[in-house]
Formats: structure tokens, C-alpha cells, sequence
């Protein structure tokens, strides 16, 4: 007879169980630690209202309409922790603004949202100091060109080593 009970090299109950637990506690884990993430990084905020969003809608299609027919276009450069903004008209020449606001949210969460306003520079541009974190953001800039509503430049960018990509 063998005087070894449980000899080695056997597959008993308590491996099985040890697999389990093990494999279930990983599972478990993982699952936790990314649901304390997600729900740290972003509060899932969009609009206050959706309702009142929606009914905005029209409205602000209608301004877009009428801002793309002035045929005006924008030039930005982020690079050296500078932002620099201005508005050219459609037959080429600088647009007169009074005021330049530029809003920078990520995408994913809130934290470094942060709001610039622009002050003049030179040929018409607006600056100001900024410094970014790397990734995507989305861009919104409401230049103040006097004529009732904001021109709004709204962009998704890419900011790599400090300069927009």
C-alpha cells in the first residue's frame, strides 16, 4: 500500500476551487477598478436640458447657414504655449473682431476644460498664452466680428508635444 495519501501531481478539489477563485477574483477586480475609473473621469454631463437642446436646434442651423455664406475662413496655430486666431473675409482681407473667446473641452472628461480670451496681436490676429495637454479636444471659438450674432469655429484638434497636429 501507498502510505502517501494525496500523492503529487494529483488534481484535487482545492486546485479547482483555488483556479476558480482566482480566476473570478481577477474578473472581479478588473471590473471594479474600471468602474471607479470611468466613474471618476467623466460625469457623462452633456446639455442641462436635452429638451431645450433640441429646440435650439433650428436656430442654431440657421446662424450656421448664414455665417458659411459670408464665406469667411479662419487660420489657428497652437505651438510655443501660444494660441493664435483670425478670420479672413472672402475677398482675403483680415476681419475686423472685437473680441476672440476660445472654449477647450476633452472629450472624455472634464477636468481641464479651460476658457481663453484672446487679446489683439498683430495683422489682425488675436493671442493669448495656452497650454494644452496632449490628445484630442474639441475647439470652440466665438469671435465677436460686430455683426449680432458670434462667428463660431467649431473644431475637434489634436495637440501633440504642444502644437496643434
Amino acid at each position: 500500500m501507498n502510505s502517501q495519501s494525496g500523492a503529487s501531481g494529483r488534481f484535487t478539489g482545492t486546485h479547482m476551487l483555488g483556479i476558480m477563485l482566482a480566476f473570478f477574483g481577477v474578473i472581479v477586480a478588473v471590473n471594479l477598478t474600471m468602474a471607479m475609473l470611468a466613474s471618476t473621469s467623466w460625469t457623462g454631463f452633456v446639455v442641462r436640458n436635452s429638451y431645450v437642446a433640441s429646440q435650439e436646434f433650428n436656430r442654431k442651423s440657421d446662424e450656421a447657414r448664414a455665417q458659411a455664406a459670408l464665406g469667411w475662413t479662419s487660420r489657428l496655430s497652437i505651438s510655443g504655449g501660444e494660441i493664435r486666431y483670425k478670420l479672413i473675409d472672402a475677398g482675403g482681407k483680415a476681419v475686423a473682431l472685437r473680441g476672440v473667446t476660445a472654449h477647450f473641452r476633452h472629450p472624455a472628461y472634464e477636468a481641464q476644460d479651460q476658457t481663453v480670451d484672446l487679446s489683439p496681436a498683430t495683422n489682425g490676429e488675436f493671442a493669448a498664452a495656452l497650454t494644452l495637454r496632449e490628445g484630442a479636444w474639441i475647439m470652440e471659438i466665438e469671435a465677436d466680428a460686430g455683426i449680432g450674432n458670434p462667428h463660431r469655429d467649431v473644431r475637434r484638434i489634436m495637440v501633440r508635444d504642444g502644437t496643434l497636429q
